[in-house]
């Protein structure tokens, strides 16, 4: 146990983010470089190591959280990172990106603020790879065998850095012109910097994985083909498909799917654009959508210098307090503040979109939206709650249907899907045809960055036995497991 009393006294104390002036004027991380340190010590030390810790049960990876909190209470940072990667293959993604369910399971959550899970997983990778810790891990020998990864998100990578760790030669198959998935491009650089992945996919070139960008699977390599070429394949082409708002005037200039929007502005840090060909500049903008995708809009067209920013959801406001219905250790929907709400911004709750506007030119300019309340399973508009607002650039996230249908490698290799229009695999994560596999969203659906990289390293141990009859790769879950509830 790292502090006895710990969680008696001391408060639980996170990390400060920048003013938010300073913050808007560029695209880094919005929190103070370095400003965990000197706080992160004591606030592991909150840490009781319960004798049943239900933070391993809310994170879908089985991190040996309390351990890695007393090494990192006693600043044996060494430890701490060979413990946080005993199960997590990339924890400075989810210590940035993950919403954190384990903070919700903390026992200490019942009647007390929870410990600080991620800012204590963000500091030990952190300082692992500033010390040198962090190092390339390539197998000691080859298998022979041969993996093609469909993907680079957190599932695909996951899966190509266990798989080749195991013996088999990888390769990583990206359609898009650099590797990281939705980490590259879905998530603004204020919320995750690129180098954090660049450093990862130098470790893994290292370890011996092949990277393959700009290649379309079942457009510029056929599914048949490359199953042919390969001893197995794993899917991990993520949910892509943008659930769209059919209301008259959808096809005016100026309304955009938010991941048409969000990957220009990274690009931008890329160095490909001077200026995004989409920006919010100079524009009254509305986000529709009040999840994280949204408020990556948001923030994005507060640094791209919007006249105001409008953010729509269509649920009621959540509670500030955990609801009774969703008691501990679930994760509770609750209100939250992000940084991108920090600066600025209205977001409006219960409300739909009737239909836009355009000027005489097919520019959207407009948006009239209207007051629902949720009954009999439908939202129903209430009358004489209808107004507009300005709208002169409408981004469109409200989640994702399913993976992508389009491009013919489900009809290629001849896959099932199930009834929500995810690609079908067993508790093994095999799917119907004999060494194809699915990790991810792509197979799960629309989920959070724990389950992929939890579910790419299941796949992965899943593979390495179908490959060879045996495997030494842990396999943490199955894709039917959840989180407990009560």
């Amino acid at each position: 146990m790292a502090d006895p009393k710990g969680f008696l006294t001391t408060p639980r104390q996170l990390c400060d983010r920048r003013p938010v002036e300073e913050r808007k004027q560029d695209w880094n991380e919005v929190y103070i470089p370095g400003g965990l340190l000197p706080i992160i010590s004591k606030q592991a030390g909150r840490c009781m190591d319960c004798g049943i810790p239900f933070c391993h049960n809310g994170c879908p990876l089985g991190n040996l959280i309390p351990e890695w909190n007393d090494y990192a209470y006693r600043e044996d940072w060494t430890a701490a990172s060979e413990r946080l990667h005993a199960t997590n293959n990339f924890p400075e993604f989810t210590g940035r990106l993950c919403p954190a369910p384990c903070e919700s399971a903390c026992v200490l959550g019942i009647n007390q603020d929870a410990v600080t899970i991620k800012n204590v997983e963000v500091t030990i990778i952190d300082k692992a790879w500033d010390s040198g810790d962090v190092t390339p891990q390539p197998p000691e020998r080859l298998s022979g065998k041969t993996v093609a990864v469909i993907g680079s998100g957190p599932a695909g990578l996951a899966a190509a850095q266990q798989l080749t760790r195991a013996g088999h030669t990888v390769a990583v198959y990206e359609r898009a012109d650099r590797i990281g998935g939705l980490l590259r491009y879905g998530i603004p650089e204020f919320k995750m910097e690129k180098r954090h992945i660049n450093r990862r996919i130098e470790q893994m070139r290292a370890e011996g994985t092949k990277f393959r960008t700009g290649v379309q699977i079942g457009t510029d390599l056929l599914g048949d083909k490359l199953k042919k070429r390969y001893d197995a394949v794993v899917i991990a082409a993520g949910a892509t498909q943008a659930r769209d708002l059919p209301v008259p005037g959808r096809e005016l200039n100026g309304i955009h799917q938010a991941m048409e929007y969000l990957p220009l502005a990274n690009k931008v840090q890329e160095g490909d654009f001077v200026a995004p060909p989409i920006t919010a500049e100079g524009k009254h903008v509305v986000v529709i959508g009040g999840g994280d995708t949204g408020a990556d809009c948001v923030g994005t067209a507060h640094r791209q210098g919007a006249l105001s920013v409008t953010q729509l959801e269509i649920m009621p406001r959540p509670s500030e307090d955990r609801p009774e219905h969703q008691p501990w250790p679930t994760m509770p929907m609750t209100y939250k503040v992000t940084s991108a709400h920090e600066e600025g911004g209205e977001r409006v709750y219960a409300v739909n979109t009737a239909k836009f506007e355009g000027d005489e030119d097919g520019n959207v300019q407009s948006l009239h939206l209207v007051e629902v309340v949720f009954e009999d399973g439908k939202f129903v508009p209430q009358a004489g709650t209808e107004r507009s607002i300005p709208a002169q650039l409408v981004t469109l996230a409200m989640g994702f249907t399913g993976t992508d249908q389009k491009n013919g490698l489900i009809e290629q290799l001849g896959l099932e899907l199930d009834a929500r229009g995810n690609i079908a695999r067993d508790q093994d994560y095999a799917t119907n045809v004999n060494g194809v596999f699915v990790a991810g969203d792509a197979g799960r659906g629309q989920s959070l960055i724990v389950w992929a990289i939890a579910e790419g390293r299941s796949a992965a141990s899943a593979v390495d036995r179908f490959l060879t009859g045996d495997s030494t790769l842990p396999a943490p879950v199955r894709p039917t497991d959840r989180p407990v509830t009560v």
